[in-house]
Formats: C-alpha cells, sequence, structure tokens
C-alpha cells in the first residue's frame, strides 16, 4: 500500500500561520518529518486558495522542494494555483499529482489538459455534477466518463488515480459499503478503458466525527479492508506509526485476522489478545453491523 501523508494542510494552525506569514521553517520541518515517516508522497493541501492561490501554491512547492525529494499531491480546488504549482514542480523521484480532478464537465475540460502538458498525474475523484454518487454503479459510472475523458486526452492509465470518495462511517455507512463494493469492481473497469490505473482515497475521512480514542483503529482496519478489495494508496496521517506498519506489511497477523474476519471466518474471541478482539469489532462495524455499541465503544 502506498502513502501519502496529508499533515501539510492548511487547516492545521501551525501550517496555516505558517502560509500567512510566508514562514518556510514550519513547512519545511513538516515536510521532512513526513518524509522520515516513510511517505510515498506528501500532499500540499491548500483547501480553496481562492486570493492569492497560484503565487501560494508556486511557494509551497519549491519550499517543500528544498528539503525533500519525495512526489508531491497538489491540492486545491483552484485550477490556476495547480498550474502554478506544476510550472515549478521538479520531477525527481515521480511526477506531481494533481489532487483532484471531478468528474464534472467544467473540471475535466479545464484540468485534463493540465496533466498531458506538464506531464503529471491526476487524481480521478467521483463527484459528479449531482454531486455524491448514491452507491457503487453511480461510482462506475462516473469513472468511466472520466478515465475516457483521459484517455481521450492522451493521459496514460499509470498516471490515473481513482478515489471513489470514502465517507464517516458514523453518518453514511451505506455510503462507505458502496465505496468498498465500487473497489472490487474498479479492476475490470480499468482494464478495459484505463490499463495501468491505480487508486486512492482520503483514508482519514472514514473516522471522521468519531469518538478520538476510535480514530486510529478505524483507519488502520478499513484501510485494510480497502486494500483487499484493490485499493493502491491511501492518503493518511503520516504519523500513526503502527498504520503504517500495517500497510508496509510488518503486522502481517493485523492483515491476517481482518482478511479472516472479511472471508467469513469467526475466530474465537477468548483466544484473542484485547487488540486482535477490537479489529475484530471494528471489522464488523465497517462491514455494517450496529454503529457505537457499548462494547464496541470500550475498546
Amino acid at each position: 500500500m502506498l502513502l501519502i501523508g496529508e499533515n501539510l494542510n492548511v487547516m492545521s494552525n501551525k501550517i496555516s500561520r505558517a502560509i500567512k506569514e510566508r514562514d518556510p521553517k514550519p513547512i519545511r520541518e513538516m515536510a521532512l518529518a513526513e518524509a522520515e515517516a516513510g511517505m510515498d508522497y506528501i500532499d500540499i493541501n491548500l483547501g480553496p486558495a481562492r486570493k492569492g492561490g497560484e503565487e501560494l501554491m508556486g511557494w509551497m512547492v519549491k519550499t517543500v522542494q528544498e528539503v525533500v525529494d519525495t512526489p508531491l499531491y497538489l491540492d486545491t480546488t483552484n485550477v490556476g494555483a495547480i498550474e502554478a504549482g506544476l510550472k515549478v514542480y521538479q520531477n525527481r523521484k515521480g511526477k506531481a499529482v494533481i489532487n483532484s480532478i471531478m468528474c464534472r464537465p467544467e473540471r475535466m475540460h479545464a484540468q485534463i489538459p493540465l496533466v498531458t502538458q506538464y506531464q503529471a498525474g491526476m487524481v480521478a475523484l467521483l463527484w459528479g455534477p449531482e454531486g455524491m454518487p448514491r452507491d457503487a454503479a453511480e461510482r462506475g459510472a462516473l469513472a468511466a466518463e472520466i478515465l475516457q475523458r483521459a484517455a481521450e486526452a492522451g493521459v496514460g492509465g499509470e498516471d490515473i488515480w481513482v478515489d471513489p470518495i470514502v465517507t464517516p462511517v458514523n453518518v453514511q455507512q451505506n455510503q462507505l459499503l458502496a465505496c468498498t463494493q465500487f473497489m472490487s469492481e474498479l479492476g475490470e473497469l480499468a482494464e478495459l478503458l484505463a490499463p495501468g490505473c491505480r487508486s486512492t482515497c482520503g483514508l482519514s475521512n472514514v473516522s471522521n466525527g468519531a469518538p478520538q480514542h476510535l480514530r486510529l483503529i478505524l483507519n488502520q482496519t478499513y484501510m485494510v479492508i480497502l486494500e483487499k478489495h484493490g485499493m493502491k494508496s491511501c492518503i493518511v496521517d503520516a504519523f500513526d506509526e503502527e498504520l503504517s506498519k500495517i500497510a508496509r506489511g510488518k503486522r502481517p497477523e493485523i492483515n491476517h485476522l481482518i482478511n479472516r474476519v472479511l472471508d467469513g471466518d469467526e475466530p474465537d474471541m477468548g483466544t484473542l489478545s484485547k487488540e486482535e478482539r477490537d479489529y475484530v469489532k471494528t471489522v464488523k462495524v465497517l462491514l455494517g453491523h450496529s454503529l457505537y455499541t457499548d462494547s464496541w465503544l470500550e475498546i
């Protein structure tokens, strides 16, 4: 599983302050910390960046690349800012990736040409003209449309990352199940329209709104579920050491346990450690069982 660090984000008070003051020190420190944590990519998330976004993204890309060679995701809804970042990006260890291009005509028309012009990658976000797709079938239709548009523009499949949109388990459990179902179907669609196409997602979304003590295990467990269904990368908290270990195969017993439950096995809870029992209960919550029961909240 490839990991994209999410921590260089304008929503962070420290990073937001550094951006406003154009103070490079906290930006460099965060980029270095994410690289040292083993991230395969670093996401520079500027949000809307409506005012001065072009200058800001250019400054951010230069500042980060002064200290790390890690490839970058450029994350903002400001198309001009994306292009400004691509103009100054130095491809040392991998292409920059536009995060993200919605499956909406105006967005595809404005941004897909940037992918070929600057030899970049793109995240194909399955957010259509009517917003969030309702189920796996609508995700499939949106994916087919944007993959076809990208192919017509000359974007190679290896430069496309499909994002099916992960939603919080505590408010949109049906959407979470639809996302997982779509992932099991993406491989066949990608082989047809964009061979070599990969996938990504904002993993931390799954635990948004959950009690703080449950967020890490929700993220870790859902990552393993997604990987079983074909997910190739996740945008994650770079400093969740346990998640990184699981993603890198350094906790094979956890991967094996979660996959056993996904395959319908019912482990004897009495033979498991507390940590193992917690993962089993979390899998069941993510598969659609009752949310936030007293026994689950105890983990």
